[in-house]
């Protein structure tokens, strides 16, 4: 499928299979119970599509617009999600297994209840993004902005690099209840 509008579409069921679908616009569409395999989606306009119980295996979506896009209670195997700009979007409740998000904004973007495993996010712009009630397993994040990120205690189960970690000592030391003392404080106690 090369470039198409399909915006504000309504459909139950959707299946593409072995598809390539390119420069297809169907934002602000309802797709429930969507169903990709073995699919490249590239360029696409996705933005506010609400896609609940969607279930994508062996997919890659680059370069495409999902601004605000819902996918809750879905299920991502085997999905890389690379260059995209994804603000806003909500995953709640879903299943994500080896997904891998690269250089992606997923900014105010939330993974609430998610279980994650395996799942990778690499120099994505996670700022303000919620995490809370999320399940990780062997999920790893790597070179990412994540200053104001929620649920921080969720991220238990995670690999981080050493400056992430740093960067994120400030919320990670609140989620555990301790106090930060500035260097003045820290020598009036002594």
């Amino acid at each position: 499928m090369d470039s198409l509008t399909l915006a504000g579409q309504r459909a139950g069921g959707l299946r593409l299979a072995s598809g390539r679908v390119r420069e297809v616009d169907l934002s602000g569409s309802r797709l429930e119970g969507l169903h990709i395999s073995d699919g490249v989606v590239v360029g696409c306009d996705l933005a506010n599509v609400h896609a609940p119980r969607a279930r994508l295996t062996r997919v890659r979506v680059e370069g495409s617009r999902m601004t605000g896009l819902r996918l809750s209670q879905a299920e991502l195997r085997d999905v890389v999600v690379r260059e995209c700009r994804a603000d806003l979007a909500s995953f709640g409740g879903s299943r994500l297994a080896r997904v891998s998000f690269e250089d992606c904004v997923l900014r105010q973007s939330d993974f609430l209840d998610c279980e994650l495993e395996s799942v990778r996010f690499e120099r994505c712009d996670l700022s303000q993004a919620d995490f809370r009630g999320a399940r990780m397993r062997r999920c790893e994040l790597r070179r990412n902005e994540m200053r104001g990120v929620q649920g921080v205690e969720s991220l238990k189960g995670a690999a981080m690099e050493r400056a992430d970690v740093v960067g994120l000592a400030g919320s990670l030391a609140a989620a555990l209840g301790i106090g930060v003392l500035e260097e003045e404080e820290a020598r009036e106690r002594q």
